[in-house]
């Protein structure tokens, strides 16, 4: 890991981003942050490859901000990104960045929600705008967007984009804005679509690479386990009764796999949820809430969840099929092991897959130890169950709340030990609190019957 060096030793941050960079206790900045940053700043246009966990959102929005006039209310930053569910964590990283800069407002833009609230909220106009390139480029066509004024224009996870066909879309999107803009890509690989991009978007970018051990974890460890295509889900299962692991996800390779896998784990006494693209917003928000405040112990997805979701403190990352393009095993396995924990991944090797998980290790220059998956036993009374259980509030930052109101009126309201309580997620119109099993009655209670920092709120368990 590179020498890292302080936020406050770059002097062209306003103020207002550096008291907020203090409030989230970010001091050192991470490789990719010190590579980008102080260039990003001057006006240089960026390409940057990053992955998840290296810190690359906060560079591009530490730098997109600091451009930002607040008293001039139009849209200055236009952020595009492949999901849904990277739309919504980039954006809240924005509002948090930002949360010293009066009056700034952050807008999401994205397909599968309702259409009205975002018409509504665009004749209010927006000063940056985080969205995926089909809705944005719908708004732009309708005259709802205008970024005829925008100085900022950043592509995140740009492969991705590439790999779901977003390619024409972008370059739409891009026609509507000024051509003097500066652009910052950010993408995991650079293959030849990025160089491309790169060439049609960039003037004279700023290239920074990082280091394999910077976007790495070498603490992982990598099992595979041979099975039948009738073998596969009873060796799953009992694979999750021998690790044990309080967090897992499962990644498949189809959207009826991940209904599989999540019925037959369900059936069997498993804790899951599926994570898949034809899910409403509201379900995949949810379901990802749960799984960060532990009480979902077993997350199954497509390559969705592989990039792109801040999901931390996984024990155990299992490819039930055998990923389909090799470097996205590496996106799957790089799920587990994060900030110095040591991680799992176990890879389930059909009859029909051998080939293509020999042209992974082939691509990882690794061997990976390879047994019988007929050695694993599924044992019912070996299920882990998770610790918490999970309550959605319906209020949250605009409502002026924080995670310290919550807890305070837990603990000194409701009577409930301050070790009963985990994570609380604040998000912006909804809160989710993680609360062990004995004190959910009582902390529904306060919700339904008390107040939060003098409010009164709505509140129910999720399941």
């Amino acid at each position: 890991m590179n020498t890292m060096t302080n936020f406050s030793t770059l002097g062209a941050v306003r103020n207002e981003l550096q008291e907020a960079l203090k409030r989230m206790q970010f001091s050192a900045m991470t490789p990719v942050q010190h590579g980008t940053l102080p260039l990003a700043l001057e006006g240089r246009d960026i390409l940057a490859q990053g992955q998840t966990g290296s810190g690359k959102t906060v560079a591009f929005a530490v730098a997109t901000l600091n451009r930002v006039v607040v008293s001039d209310f139009f849209t200055q930053v236009l952020v595009l990104c492949p999901t849904r569910e990277l739309a919504a964590q980039v954006a809240e990283q924005y509002r948090t960045v930002g949360q010293c800069m009066a009056n700034l407002k952050v807008m999401t833009l994205c397909g599968g929600e309702p259409m009205g609230p975002q018409i509504q909220s665009l004749r209010h106009g927006a000063h940056v705008v985080v969205g995926t390139p089909g809705r944005v480029l719908d708004h732009l066509q309708k005259r709802r967007l205008k970024l005829d004024g925008a100085v900022c224009r950043v592509l995140d996870e740009a492969d991705r984009m590439l790999d779901m066909g977003f390619s024409e879309d972008v370059d739409e999107i891009f026609s509507f804005l000024p051509t003097q803009i500066q652009t910052l890509l950010f993408s995991a690989t650079w293959n030849d679509g990025i160089k491309q991009m790169a060439e049609n978007y960039l003037h004279q970018p700023h290239a920074f690479k990082a280091e394999q051990e910077e976007v790495a974890n070498p603490d992982i460890e990598q099992l595979a386990y041979t099975v039948e295509d009738h073998t596969r889900i009873s060796i799953l299962q009992g694979l999750l009764t021998t690790v044990q692991p309080a967090k897992a996800i499962l990644f498949c390779n189809t959207r009826k796999r991940v209904l599989e896998v999540t019925d037959a784990l369900t059936q069997a006494g498993f804790v899951a949820a599926g994570l898949q693209g034809e899910m409403e917003q509201r379900e995949r928000t949810e379901v990802l809430a749960r799984f960060a405040a532990e009480s979902l112990s077993v997350l199954v997805a497509t390559d969705v969840a592989a990039r792109g979701l801040d999901i931390k403190d996984v024990d155990c990352v299992v490819n039930v099929d055998v990923s389909e393009e090799v470097d996205n095993h590496t996106h799957r396995v790089g799920r587990t092991g994060r900030a110095g924990a040591k991680g799992l991944a176990v890879t389930l090797v059909g009859p029909n897959e051998q080939d293509q998980f020999d042209k992974i290790e082939a691509f990882s220059e690794i061997k990976i130890p390879a047994k019988g998956g007929q050695s694993l036993r599924f044992h019912a009374n070996r299920i882990k169950a998770p610790v918490y259980q999970c309550i959605v509030v319906n209020a949250g930052k605009k409502q002026k709340l924080r995670p310290g109101d919550f807890l305070g009126s837990l603990v000194k309201d409701a009577d409930i030990p301050a070790d009963d309580i985990g994570k609380i997620q604040v998000q912006n119109s909804q809160s989710f609190v993680a609360v062990k099993a004995r004190s959910v009655k009582r902390a529904l209670l306060l919700f339904r019957e008390g107040k939060i920092k003098g409010k009164r709120v709505r509140a129910r368990k999720l399941n």
